[in-house]
């Protein structure tokens, strides 16, 4: 809830002082602190749910040899990678070259974990395949 009205403080410090200066009627405030509660559990559940899919992800992939760069990587996906994923990417953000970042990836695809998107050529980028066995 705190995290919830420190990103609302300016609506938070406008409706206090609204109901502070008024005629001491705390129904809007009210109103505004229940309508912020809401927001604040959907934001919860928001999260929840991205933790609990990391963790379902994981839990599938942990019979897999994953090797650092691998690992780095996925996390960044699984973090709200923006963008394509493509060699480039993966060669820069790992820190590798482009055919290291290609075995990694091919790797990945063929254990099922990343998805070719259907754009090919210099436009191969890939995804996590988020669907459940």
């Amino acid at each position: 809830m705190s995290a919830q009205i420190q990103r609302e403080r300016k609506a938070y410090y406008a409706i206090l002082e609204r109901t502070q200066r008024g005629p001491m009627d705390v129904t809007p405030w009210l109103a505004w602190f229940l309508e912020v509660l809401h927001r604040a559990v959907l934001q919860a559940l928001a999260a929840l749910d991205e933790v609990l899919e990391k963790g379902h992800l994981w839990r599938r992939w942990a019979g897999l040899p994953l090797n650092e760069r691998q690992i780095k990587l996925l996390n960044k996906l699984l973090d709200g990678f923006e963008g394509n994923l493509t060699t480039s990417k993966w060669a820069a953000i790992a820190r590798c070259s482009q055919d290291t970042a290609l075995r990694d990836i091919s790797d990945l695809v063929l254990h099922g974990v990343l998805l070719k998107k259907d754009a090919g050529g210099r436009s191969t980028s890939y995804e996590l395949n988020r669907t459940r066995p």
